[in-house]
């Protein structure tokens, strides 16, 4: 493979975490969008995060077999069309105003992003020398770390209107004008996923019409032994770690909006805006984090940046005003090295079993179906802060995970267990 190659390949893979963080992180704004526009709960609206991650537990697998036979270039590309395809489908379910209809559509795209991360991650820590991958992935989630930046962003300013009803003003409305406000909601979501499919289809186009190098693992990892996929202890611990991590980080973006409403008065615009912000931190996080890993061991940074969530969501649930939303804030910074940390520690070592191992990484995705769920559930009968201890919980899981793989000798991507 030549450098040249390898280079293209790296700033194409890069790209597709741009995609998927963008789309993910429009949920934390659909999710008091579609609240008002269909009319839902907490916990109803806690599904839309349900719809998306439920996809990486029921496809994350068939996309790493899919993969096995046919290769990255072949996934990325069906991963692609089905995003776009999920992004077209916004249209008609604008149209109806189905809920059930925008959850479909959620799930389709969302089975898109499974084969783009079942593919991206593994292939872009193998697209290099193997001591630096956990470098190199944190690198590459950077941008999807820019992604979360910009989406709340945009999404805040195309689709929130920041026209929020009263109880005083829905009961004032007759049926028809109110049917005519939440049609106008609804309707604001179908040029702004109109675009994205779009774009989406002409990356597809891009991908399919260059030439990627297609990695052989088994070929660069000597005398690895065969087993059971079950038999690797650290991959499992690791999947389960970013199963609550997953969770956790759905937890604290998609409540966002209605917590900083709650703790200190602000409007669904600003709200959003706040939030953009908290995920440009999210996104330094990532590149401060990718600087500080070539003289702190990934393990290590990791504990220290578990306790430091979990001390500042303590401080979210126990204060109030901006200074619980600026705890949020801080939350999303210390998150940000965490997903590609327990990735690359998950499957290290892996030879011939990478693929599949990333899958089953990929899979434990669904607590970002889960833990929402519960977050919303513990809204709706106490209060959306006091649910904030949730993710708390959440993080404790990484921490343990991040102090037994600190007390292996070696840590890199590559080495024996």
């Amino acid at each position: 493979m030549t450098d040249r190659k390898t280079r293209l390949a790296v700033i194409l893979i890069t790209s597709l975490f741009f995609l998927w963080g963008f789309a993910l992180n429009l949920n934390p704004i659909l999710i008091p969008h579609l609240k008002k526009a269909c009319q839902l709960s907490d916990f109803q609206s806690a599904l839309i995060d349900s719809a998306s991650y439920i996809a990486y537990f029921l496809i994350a697998l068939p996309a790493g077999l899919f993969m096995k036979k046919y290769g990255y270039k072949a996934g990325i590309a069906f991963g692609l069309l089905l995003f776009a395809t999920g992004s077209f489908l916004f249209y008609p379910a604008a149209e109806m105003r189905h809920f059930g209809f925008f959850l479909f559509a959620l799930f389709v795209i969302a089975s898109g992003l499974t084969m783009l991360e079942t593919a991206a991650n593994p292939y872009i820590t193998v697209l290099g020398d193997a001591d630096s991958a956990t470098q190199r992935l944190n690198f590459a989630q950077s941008f999807n770390g820019l992604a979360a930046f910009l989406a709340p962003l945009m999404g805040g300013k195309f689709i929130l209107s920041g026209k929020t009803l009263s109880e005083a003003e829905h009961q004032a409305m007759s049926p028809d004008q109110l049917n005519a406000y939440l049609n106008e909601e609804a309707s604001s979501v179908q040029i702004p996923f109109i675009l994205i499919g779009l774009v989406v289809l002409l990356v597809a186009v891009m991908i399919w019409r260059t030439s990627l190098p297609e990695i052989k693992e088994e070929e660069e990892v000597a005398q690895k032994p065969t087993g059971s996929i079950w038999g690797e202890k650290n991959l499992i611990l690791g999947t389960t770690a970013q199963f609550f991590y997953v969770g956790a980080q759905v937890c604290i973006s998609s409540f966002f909006i209605r917590f900083a409403d709650h703790v200190a008065g602000i409007d669904e615009k600003t709200a959003a805006y706040l939030l953009s912000g908290a995920l440009l931190a999210f996104m330094i996080g990532r590149f401060i984090g990718t600087y500080l890993m070539r003289f702190v061991a990934p393990p290590r940074l990791l504990a220290i940046y578990s306790v430091a969530n979990i001390v500042l969501l303590i401080v979210a649930v126990l204060t109030d005003g901006m200074f619980s939303v600026y705890a949020l804030v801080g939350v999303e910074f210390f998150m940000s090295i965490m997903f590609p940390t327990i990735f690359a520690l998950s499957i290290r070592g892996l030879g011939e079993k990478t693929k599949i191992g990333s899958s089953l990484v990929i899979m434990s995705i669904v607590g970002g179906a889960f833990f929402p769920v519960i977050m919303g559930q513990v809204s709706d009968i106490s209060s959306i802060q006091t649910a904030y201890i949730v993710p708390a919980v959440c993080f404790l899981v990484v921490l343990y995970f991040a102090i037994r793989n600190g007390s292996v000798k070696h840590v890199t991507l590559g080495t024996s267990h």
